[in-house]
């Protein structure tokens, strides 16, 4: 049932942030949309372009007053670096807002579900990891996962690129340097032989077909985009990993300099200067890849099970309408399905929750297909 005169907040006015807010905007009954940022002047440039419900509003949410913004608003979503993400899930419970956010970190993760009883208390939702992977594909892999009779294997694959590859690492920055290599560095989660474990990321190299103009693309072992998946179907499949999808090449080229020591953390001594090897290759990443070139986003989910195997694929690009990329689009506009969906009373299991035990997954795919983020089914 859709709430009238809804009032949505979004904390964090970069990319993410301005995605979450169009997303809102474009919404009949969201009444008002606030953008909150530390940069006054990045918040309002947001409010001004999706128009009449905007609003912008400054804070710092080191030491602000965040009960008090979120106080008033139906739901809450967070765009802005995961370490604050704990704090704004207790800030949300005690103003009584709903929560939602892009996530980033597992550990970050279980603390905002460990104040389950709190938000269950207060009638609320508190919704983490919300954006694309982790994210979009825990709702994905739950309705599958519901259409599969006795579901053995879960593999996710997915990959944020440039429409138009340059090398030398055939990649564009879509995100954050630091969640690229962190992706890139950290162990996986994965359950292998009907047991969670850990593997080294950057391994078990595969070839994946899609359409032209992709063709056969690769796709490795990374961190972070399974997420609460493992628990969620411990005890019910035997397999189930996440996968980056790439340009082939890339993973060789980028593991070169790992096993170099460029993602290191550690400081070493270059002629009497204390250099972070780690920082030094963010930076020239940052200086020498390209930005905001036309993207595509490829989302693939397999569940297998009862001799079958469920296949959902979504090819995502670029939208020159609007001027959002498509890294904006299939991450921004699913956490503020999520965040809406908590606003309207659609989430009817109250608490601090993962996305794939209490979103409603039938729901989720109509709202994506409304935004125009196509999911092609097949099954073999």
């Amino acid at each position: 049932m859709d709430t009238p005169n809804l009032k949505m907040l979004v904390l964090g006015a970069g990319r993410m942030g301005l995605g979450a807010a169009y997303d809102f905007a474009q919404q009949p009954d969201v009444e008002t949309v606030t953008v909150a940022d530390v940069d006054l002047t990045k918040a309002e440039a947001i409010a001004k372009h999706i128009g009449p419900k905007g609003k912008a509003v400054q804070i710092d949410v080191a030491n602000g007053d965040i009960v008090g913004l979120m106080s008033g608003h139906h739901a809450a979503l967070s765009c802005i670096t995961y370490w604050f993400n704990e704090k704004l899930a207790k800030a949300a419970i005690e103003a009584g807002t709903n929560f939602c956010d892009l996530g980033g970190n597992n550990d970050v993760v279980a603390a905002e579900l460990a104040q389950d009883e709190a938000a269950k208390a207060k009638g609320i939702n508190v919704i983490p990891d919300c954006g694309l992977a982790p994210g979009m594909v825990a709702v994905l892999v739950a309705h599958a996962a519901g259409r599969v009779e006795n579901p053995e294997e879960i593999h996710i694959r997915v990959g944020g690129l440039p429409q138009n590859p340059q090398p030398p690492l055939n990649y564009q920055m879509v995100f954050s340097v630091e969640g690229l290599i962190n992706e890139y560095i950290e162990k996986a989660r994965v359950i292998r032989d009907g047991k969670i474990t850990v593997i080294e990321s950057m391994t078990e190299i595969e070839a994946l077909d899609f359409p032209a103009p992709f063709g056969t693309m690769e796709a490795f072992q990374t961190s972070g985009g399974t997420s609460t998946l493992p628990e969620t179907f411990l005890g019910q499949v035997r397999e189930l990993d996440y996968k980056t999808i790439r340009y082939p090449g890339h993973c060789e080229k980028f593991k070169t300099m790992i096993d170099l020591g460029l993602c290191s953390s550690e400081p070493i001594d270059v002629r009497g200067q204390q250099v972070v090897p780690r920082q030094l290759l963010g930076d020239l990443i940052v200086a020498n890849l390209p930005h905001d070139e036309p993207d595509a986003v490829l989302v693939r989910v397999e569940v297998v099970g009862g001799g079958k195997t469920l296949r959902y694929d979504i090819i995502d690009y670029y939208d020159p309408k609007t001027g959002l990329s498509s890294m904006m689009r299939t991450t921004a506009f699913p956490a503020a399905i999520v965040a809406l969906m908590m606003a309207r009373g659609q989430i009817e299991k109250k608490g601090a929750l993962p996305q794939e035990r209490c979103v409603p997954a039938d729901l989720f795919m109509k709202e994506l297909a409304k935004r125009d983020i196509k999911v092609v089914e097949s099954s073999f």
